[in-house]
């Protein structure tokens, strides 16, 4: 049976390419500096505890796991430590890249991230557009991806997708603070008038690119792909399906884009607010990429539109709402401290009892 090892992959990512792998007959390895909760993935699983930074832990957990393909998920969040963010994020992958062909494995897909091209005005966004990070998170990403380049071109096959936010059963962080206001039947502040399109992602969507990254002919795989939603409306259009859905009163209001990011800048530098730079930054423009050449070169198709993409991690997140782990942004696999956002949502109406919704239909 052929092996998966996933970096990060006690992670919301890793989870679900864990699964999704499985499902196809490989067994996954996991790599990660956090715990496991075993129970959670697929019978056969191989649960080892390394830092990507750490050469013998890596080389290590390749020797254990012996796997066929890497994927390479292990990131710093962009609410780590500036070092850390690109110690992990930069270091990190030159490492694995570096063990990972050292020893026989033959292809690493690396998870990058839309973040690479900051906040541009032209859309949809191609692979060939300029990289301009915004912050030492997207920074990291473009320096990673020129790791990833120097290993292509010794000859290695290191399939580099760029998703976008991605979303789905068990995604958490700052979704969760959105999905708490919808329950508690808030007004849902929209950066700006929520006229502008913004793509997100389903996560089993996701899995299954990296599924054809890892399996597709090696001369296709061997690029960098855009990944989102196909299917998606305005930012308004979509967060209000996802309010008629949850039918708990909540619906989603405008705001002057300006002050808004004023106020969140300065929240955000007393730490008194989880939400960093770049969401905030682009959370009233367009933000939309094109996805033809991953359907062209890995037969890629999304399912999820937006709407349903939201309304599935939404009502996960219904079911499990009771017993949530509460963090400090450093995962997206735990609920975020909303620190002084839970002044926001009570000004805005989060105190009524919700109705709870149904499971949907699709």
């Amino acid at each position: 049976m052929d092996t998966v090892l996933i970096t990060g992959g006690a992670g919301f990512l890793g989870y679900h390419l864990a699964h999704h792998f499985a499902r196809n007959g490989v067994r996954p390895a996991l790599l990660d500096i956090a715990p496991y909760e075993e129970s959670e993935y697929p019978d056969g699983t191989l649960f080892l505890k390394g830092d990507v930074r750490n050469r013998d832990e890596v080389r290590a957990a390749l020797e254990a796991s012996r796997p066929r393909w890497v994927v390479h998920g292990a990131a710093a969040l962009p609410l780590w430590k500036r070092a850390d963010i690109f110690s992990v994020n930069v270091d990190g992958t030159r490492t694995v890249l570096d063990e990972s062909f050292r020893a026989g494995v033959e292809r690493v897909a690396h998870v990058s991230s839309t973040a690479v091209y900051g906040v541009p005005e032209k859309h949809p966004i191609e692979e060939t557009d300029p990289m301009i990070g915004v912050g030492p998170y997207g920074e990291s990403k473009i320096l990673a991806e020129r790791v990833c380049e120097e290993f292509r071109a010794k000859g290695h096959i290191v399939p580099v997708i760029r998703p976008k936010t991605f979303i789905g059963q068990a995604r958490l962080g700052v979704f969760q603070i959105l999905y708490d206001w919808v329950e508690s039947g808030a007004r849902i502040p929209m950066i700006g008038n929520g006229r502008n399109r913004y793509q997100l992602l389903e996560v089993t969507d996701l899995a299954r690119a990296y599924w054809l990254a890892c399996t597709v002919d090696a001369a296709q795989a061997n690029d960098t792909f855009n990944i989102g939603a196909e299917r998606f409306q305005t930012v308004r259009e979509d967060i209000q399906a996802l309010c008629d859905f949850a039918g708990s009163g909540a619906r989603p209001m405008g705001t002057p884009a300006a002050l808004v990011k004023l106020v969140l800048r300065v929240l955000e530098a007393l730490k008194l607010s989880p939400l960093y730079k770049w969401v905030y930054l682009t959370a009233d423009k367009d933000s939309f990429v094109s996805i033809e050449r991953a359907k062209a070169q890995l037969g890629w198709q999304p399912v999820y539109s937006n709407a349903e993409a939201l309304i599935r991690s939404y009502q996960w997140y219904l079911e499990h709402a009771s017993g949530l782990e509460v963090g400090t942004g450093v995962t997206h696999r735990v609920a975020w401290e909303q620190g002084a956002l839970k002044v926001f949502k009570w000004l805005l109406g989060g105190r009524r009892k919700p109705r709870r919704a149904s499971a949907p239909t699709r």
